[in-house]
Order: C-alpha cells, then structure tokens, then sequence
C-alpha cells in the first residue's frame, strides 16, 4: 500500500478539522517533548551537530588580531628533521627552556608530560631557573585506562574539596595518572586532560581533577595562579547567582582575582573566537641556536608543544583541518586573559523557552491561517526554525559569550513545523474527501471531481458520446403530494430515488440527475451491453417498486402511484453549460428528449417499460412486443416503441390505435 492511499482514523480525522486551535497546540506540546527527548537523550550525532553549529560562528567571523601576550614555541616537523625524531634528549630540552628564559619570557609553559628519563636534573635546573616555567601531568579520566606512572602528581590547589574517592562531587576524580619525573619536583605542574567529544574534538576543559583526594588545576589556570604568587595555590568555587551568570564561578588566588566561568560538571569551554593565524609560533629549533626576533619571546606567555603530525597531539577544530593541542592550551590562556570564556549561563534554559514560545506562536499563527499559507509557509517555517535558533546562538556567543545552544529548539521549530504540516494535510484532505462525498452525492463522480479540482469555465465543456439512457417516473406522484403531509411525500420519493439508484447502480449503469419525481440514469460503452443492462434494471425497478412500496402508499380516492420507464439509446451531449459563476451538469441532445417523452408514453400505453427502436436494435437476445410508430409529443419524427413481452397484453392494440399508432 502507497502512504498516499493511507487514510486516518475518521475519528481523527474529524477531530482534526473541528478542533483545528486544539490540534495545533496538541502538536506544538508533542513537538516539544519529541524535541527534549532527542536532545537530552544521549544521541551523540545531536550533540556534535550542536557543538560544530554553534562553533561556526566563530570560523566565519573570526578575530584576526595577532595575540601579543602568548608565543608558542612549536616542535613542528622541521625542528624534528634538524634536532632528531621525538622525544628529545634532556640536555637539548634543557637548552630551548634556557633560551626561552634568557629571552625574558614572563612564564614559559610546556604543554608536554616528562617522565624519567637521563639528564632529568639538568632539565629541572633549567626550568627552575628563575621559578618562571610550568609542565604538564596527565590524571586518566578514561575508565578503559589503567596506568598510574610516577611517584604522583604536584602542585594541588588549597580551598577545593574533592569529596570522598570515587564520590559525586563537582570535579572529575580518578586515581589513574601520568606524572612528570621525580627530578621536576619543584616544577609548577597543570593537568592536560580534555574532554575529548564523540567526534574527537576537545572542546571543554576539566578546570580542576582531583587524583587520590586531591585537586589540580588544568594547564590553562596554572599560570595564573604561579603569577599570583601565592604559595600554597588557593583558589575557591561559588554558584552563580544572577540570570546571567554560570552555573560555577572558579575565583583564582588573591591577587588577581581572575574568575573562570564554569559549567554545571566543572569545566569550561576553550573559546574559538581567534583566528589560528592571530597565535605567533617559533620553530623550536630557532629558539635554540638564537635564530629569532627577541621581542616575540620577551615579557610575554611561552608555550611550547608539539605541533608536528604524528606526535599524537593534533586535535579537530571549527576551523578547517586539526589543530595542535598547544593551539588549544593558547586559546584557553587568551579567553582567561580577556574574561571572554564562553559559558552556559544560569538562565538559558529561560532563554530557549523564549525561543520556544516565539517559534511555537509563530508556527501556531501560520497553522491557523490553513489554506496555501500554511501549506507552504509551515515547511519553510520548519526549514527556517533551525536557522533562527542557530543565529539567536551566534548572536548570543559573539556578543557576550554566552553559549546558550540551538539544538533544542531548532529541532522543536523543524519538527512542529513539519507535524503542522501533516495535520494541516490530514486535515485538508479530510475536509477534501467530505467536499467530494457531498459533491458526488449531487453529481456523477467525473463531474464532482472536475467541480473540486478544476477552476469553473464560461465556455461549453462537454463531450458527445454514445450512451443508453433510462427515464424512470414515479407517477401520479403530484395527487400525493397535495393530499398528503410534506413529511410523508419526501420519504416516498426518497425511498424511490434510493432504490432506483442503488439498482442502477447494481446494473452498471450510474443516476445523471433527479428532477421533480424523475430519475435520468444511463450507461456508456458497448451499445448491446449499455442497452441490455438498462433494461435489466428497469425490470427491477419495476418489480422492486410494485412488490415494496406502491402497495403501502395506496390512499383511497387518489389514482394509484405507479411506475413509468423509458429506454432508448444514441448520441447525447454531457458536460457542463452556463456561466462561471453557475454552471450546470447536463445532458444534451434528442436521444435525451426520446427517452423522456418514451417515458410518458408508458401513461398511454399503460405499460410500466417502453424501449425505443434503436435500444430494441441491441436487444435482439429479448423477446419484445411492438407497440406501434408514434409521433412523440414536442418531435417531428415517427418513434417505434416496444415493450419486454412480460408486460404486453393483446388488449393494448386498440389503445395504441386510439393513439394514432400506425402499426
């Protein structure tokens, strides 16, 4: 079965048509639920269709100002082909930090874990000179890895709890890491564990992982709380507590006094609002042996990663390609430095509902309106709803930071729109087929259909065509109705078109119009076929209206009803006449006038079936009585009638002469 021949329920249906207001909020209610459902649910491909929508901003409009404050010393392929494949010796990693301190850098911060190797204590002397440098450890929060190498990690935060090993508390615990060799001890330390999405971007950031009951800060923060120079590091988390504010505030040191905005599981976003051309880079090769411009390296934020492919440090991004993960701790710093870190305020979920009420009105207007407005403008609301969200989401992010998301109601506006739509449609075709019935209950099929689908024309639109036409005639039907209350007649006479309809129906054949208490049947096609069935019919109509109606309906002083038919067969015109406005489905022509007049003829001849001559021609399997050549009242030419046998009766000949029979 095709879904175009599907038909609703007729309780829904109806339901549909009369309560149209209440359907369209019925819908916009499931719409928003399905919405939830799918969203909230953790269907991965949704949320990394939010996640890269909602970063296209971004890419499109980037900032393309060179970022002063931060340098990253890159170990990119060509420092790889000069110096030797990864990692390197000690004493040369010894050298670049050296160099990177006698630049003048504020803070040099490596983005690398460095565990035990030879000449670790020449390296840590190097990165102490001057207490001006930080590396990285790495807690496992992935519970598929089971490693803890090195004596543990360094460098906690005082202020934070972690709660109970394994507990529910705000930050991510876990008792698996990576640490840096024992010799670095004294180095200031920062976790480089992303949240890595289902389709391997890092785009969040732990701001803080507690291993074994204790917290340490992400790479990012770190800096900010060496340069605060307070020892122990102290740092303190409080809620938001204004519509606009994040879910968590992490506050850093005293001095200072940087927030980090963080969502509800304790971490924040990496903003990607700077183009990858604003961050300088030296080839770390340079910085060694002295071959660079001194001013990029002094007084500012050094970070030194691997930027090489095939290090296992190349992420995917917003922008076009992968980006380091040096890249990333950059971005990270700079949104700090600015107070820009994107943020899921406290108050979004009141934003999308605004959204939601503005869709759903909207697309609850549009629905009223019904007709081509909402059978166009409800899929173009649908396609349009993603975009509107998806733009209140960028216009929120560029302008204040705020990352509210789209997904939700972007994909309650598509699917209310398209379930709008549907009950719009299921609506309009119910209404459709409710116009057709009653059409066809007024005119044939063909006729009702053209009526419906096309636009009325004022020329003649009709065919010729070969038909056999039966006139049935309830007679004395008149004298009834005058005797007889209004009621009573229009039950006779429904019971008659009934019945005759249904027959002819029975018999092939379909009913063209009622007039007065006549009913115009008739049957195109095969000349010998349309003639025989027509007869077929009015011989039960005959017997049908004898045997079951006629009997009951006798009153006493009145002539009795009976039936009168008439059959004869020939060219007619059907179609429509009349002016746009008020057209007519009709029948045309002379076999029209015959059959009528045969009909009345069935009065005189007092036989309930006559049969013209040119019927009687493709009847020639039926035994027939002539009933003479008559001129027919209103024609000019002679008419030979005849009647089934059943009916003739040899008395009938002197009437006939009477009539002006010729014989």
């Amino acid at each position: 079965m095709r879904l175009s021949d599907y038909k609703l329920p007729s309780a829904v249906r109806e339901f549909l048509s009369s309560k149209a207001e209440l359907t369209s909020l019925l819908v916009l209610i499931l719409s928003a639920a399905l919405s939830v459902f799918l969203v909230i649910q953790p269907f991965n491909f949704l949320s990394i269709i939010e996640e890269r929508g909602g970063s296209l901003f971004w890419a499109f409009m980037p900032d393309d100002g060179v970022e002063e404050r931060i340098t990253i010393v890159s170990i990119d392929e060509r420092s790889l082909s000069e110096i030797g494949p990864w990692p390197w010796p000690r004493d040369t990693m010894a050298d670049l930090a050296v160099a990177i301190d006698n630049a003048g850098a504020q803070l040099q911060i490596h983005d690398i874990v460095y565990p035990a190797r030879e000449n670790d204590q020449l390296f840590a002397q190097a990165l102490e000179q001057g207490q001006r440098a930080i590396v990285a450890q790495l807690p496992i929060i992935q519970s598929n890895i089971t490693v803890a190498q090195g004596s543990g990690l360094t460098h906690p935060i005082n202020g934070l709890s972690c709660g109970p090993q394994g507990g529910t508390g705000l930050f991510p615990t876990t008792n698996k890491y990576i640490a840096s060799s024992d010799a670095l001890l004294n180095v200031s330390k920062g976790h480089i564990a992303p949240i890595i999405d289902a389709d391997g971007s890092i785009r969040r950031v732990p701001a803080v992982i507690c291993v074994d009951g204790s917290p340490f800060p992400a790479l990012a923060i770190s800096p900010f709380l060496k340069l605060d120079g307070g020892q122990p590091w102290s740092a303190s988390v409080e809620p938001g507590a204004g519509f606009l504010d994040p879910e968590r505030i992490l506050r850093l040191g005293s001095l200072l006094g940087l927030e980090v905005p963080l969502d509800g599981d304790g971490s924040f976003r990496i903003s990607f609002a700077r183009s990858p051309e604003s961050f300088r880079s030296i080839s770390a090769v340079d910085v060694i042996r002295g071959n660079f411009e001194p001013e990029l390296l002094d007084n500012v934020l050094v970070l030194v990663g691997a930027t090489a492919f095939g290090l296992d440090d190349i992420v995917p991004t917003p922008f076009s390609g992968f980006t380091p993960g040096v890249e990333l701790q950059a971005r990270a710093i700079t949104s700090i430095l600015d107070s820009n870190v994107p943020y899921t305020p406290r108050g979004a979920a009141w934003v999308i509902a605004a959204i939601f009420i503005f869709l759903g009105s909207l697309l609850y207007l549009v629905a009223q309106k019904r007709g081509r407005l909402a059978v166009f403008g409800l899929p173009a609301a649908a396609v349009l709803a993603p975009f509107v969200s998806l733009g209140i989401h960028g216009f929120l992010l560029l302008g204040y930071g705020f990352w509210v998301g789209w997904m939700l109601p972007g994909a309650f506006g598509f699917l209310s729109g398209l379930m709008l739509l549907v009950a719009e449609l299921g609506r309009v075709r119910f209404e459709r087929g409710r116009v057709m019935q009653n059409l066809t209950s007024y005119l044939p099929s063909a006729a009702a259909k053209k009526v419906a689908l096309e636009l009325p024309s004022s020329n003649i639109e009709a065919e010729r065509c070969d038909v056999t036409l039966l006139s049935a005639d309830l007679r004395n039907f008149s004298a009834l109705s005058e005797r007889r209350p209004p009621e009573e007649s229009a039950s006779v006479l429904h019971y008659f078109f009934t019945k005759v309809n249904e027959i002819v129906e029975d018999c092939g054949g379909r009913v063209h119009e009622y007039k007065g208490d006549n009913v115009l049947a008739l049957w195109d096609g095969d000349g010998i076929e349309a003639a025989n069935r027509a007869l077929a019919a009015a011989l039960k109509i005959e017997k049908a209206i004898n045997d079951n109606l006629l009997p009951e309906i006798n009153i006493h002083g009145l002539e009795p009803l009976a039936v009168g038919i008439g059959i004869e067969h020939g060219p007619v015109l059907l179609g429509s006449i009349g002016p746009a406005h008020r057209r007519a489905h009709t029948l045309c022509g002379e076999t029209v006038s015959v059959a009528l007049r045969i009909q009345e003829m069935t009065v005189d001849l007092s036989t309930p079936i006559l049969v013209g001559e040119i019927a009687a021609r493709y009847l020639s399997n039926v035994k027939l009585e002539s009933m003479g050549r008559y001129l027919l009242p209103g024609l000019v030419n002679m008419h030979a009638l005849y009647t089934p046998e059943s009916f003739f009766s040899p008395s009938k000949e002197n009437l006939t002469l009477l009539k002006g029979g010729l014989g």
